[in-house]
């Protein structure tokens, strides 16, 4: 799999539209059981095996407070059935499909407006003639590195900065951004169609947690399919669009929570608290910061962030969905570390790559299959 970093820096050294959590958690300490605890958010960050948790003073009304564990259970028990390799295609949507791809370049249908970007992985040469692709609306120019700012050369007329679009009855709207990013990944819409129809048929209201949830597409079409949902993503440049993205759809009715936090804080957090979900998407970026300096890198904290988000799973829990990008490594790895990670519970691992298939100028020419990331997926059945 490539390296694709698809969240670039931006302010204060955090990502301008993802969220990035931070590592180096805490290992728990026992809870008391007088009253008033105080707030398990103000404990003290602590480096595992260097410093210690600050002693807390004993009075009447106050207690001892949980530290975040930084150490992965070990798990006993049977592993889970395993599906791999499994492709999840996405051939498109009503205001999205990929044209065409080819010399390190794809040409990509977003709305109204025909997008060409770089892409490594698009190794092949192009399909379809050089007057179609120098017709685009926008083409991406810049450092081909996948963090690399750049800008948006527009041939014909120039556009606005953003436009409306619709996914899975989602309405959101499309950005041009410094790094080549559009707001959405449509990849994505294999885990969102898969979500969509479990909430449809669960025959009750599912919780979902929407973790690195970026722009919030995913998480208006869980509402409104009829989940109760949380968003938690470090940028509040991510959260601010969200909302703007609610908004544009007329859905601030549904039941979304937009929480501006670091991710893992926030599991560790729930995790103590006792919370449940019933679906947990996980889209982790491969090295981040979090709005307080917080560090995470993926293959230092995934295994405890994974055993956590086990920890939040409802008893009747429909999913725990993983997505890679940016890592030099098999969707093995992944899939080996979730089956690992949900040992006892039974069910299925399924585990592989997100493709997205080219669909020709209208979108029904079955073209070249374009991986653009790892995945894993724990379901219960």
């Amino acid at each position: 799999m490539k390296d694709k970093d698809r969240r670039p820096k931006g302010k204060a050294g955090q990502t301008a539209a993802r969220a990035r959590p931070a590592g180096g958690a805490k290992p728990l300490a026992r809870k008391s059981a007088q009253a008033n605890p105080v707030r398990s958010d103000s404990v003290p960050f602590v480096r595992k095996g260097v410093d210690k948790p600050l002693p807390q003073k004993a009075t009447t009304n106050t207690v001892a407070v949980e530290s975040p564990r930084a150490e992965v259970r070990i798990r006993s028990g049977a592993k889970p059935q395993e599906r791999v390799p499994v492709i999840l295609e996405t051939k498109g949507a009503r205001d999205y499909h990929l044209i065409d791809s080819g010399d390190g370049l794809k040409l990509e249908q977003y709305g109204p407006y025909r997008i060409v970007r770089p892409e490594a992985q698009a190794l092949w040469p192009k399909t379809l003639p050089a007057h179609v692709w120098d017709n685009a609306d926008s083409i991406f120019t810049g450092d081909t590195d996948e963090d690399g700012m750049g800008r948006w050369r527009f041939p014909k007329d120039v556009l606005g900065e953003t436009w409306p679009m619709q996914i899975l009855e989602a309405e959101f709207y499309g950005r041009f951004t410094a790094f080549r990013h559009v707001g959405v990944f449509p990849e994505q819409l294999a885990h969102w169609s898969w979500m969509k129809g479990e909430i449809e048929t669960a025959g009750r209201p599912l919780k979902v947690l929407n973790l690195f949830g970026y722009t919030g597409v995913a998480s208006l079409i869980a509402a409104k399919a009829g989940a109760e949902v949380t968003h938690v993503d470090a940028s509040r440049r991510a959260i601010g669009w969200a909302r703007e993205n609610q908004a544009l759809g007329r859905a601030e009715h549904l039941p979304i929570r937009w929480i501006c936090e670091d991710a893992m804080k926030f599991i560790q957090r729930e995790e103590r608290r006792g919370s449940r979900y019933d679906i947990i998407l996980t889209d982790p970026p491969k090295f981040g910061r979090g709005p307080n300096g917080e560090v995470w890198q993926l293959f230092d904290h995934l295994a405890l962030m994974l055993d956590i988000c086990r920890e939040i799973l409802s008893p009747e829990a429909r999913g725990l969905v993983l997505t890679a990008y940016s890592i030099r490594a098999s969707f093995y790895s992944i899939h080996e570390l979730m089956r690992e990670t949900m040992r006892g519970m039974g069910g299925a691992v399924e585990s592989g790559e997100l493709i997205l298939r080219e669909g020709g100028l209208d979108g029904n020419e079955p073209g070249r299959a374009l991986s653009t990331s790892l995945f894993s997926r724990w379901v219960p059945k």
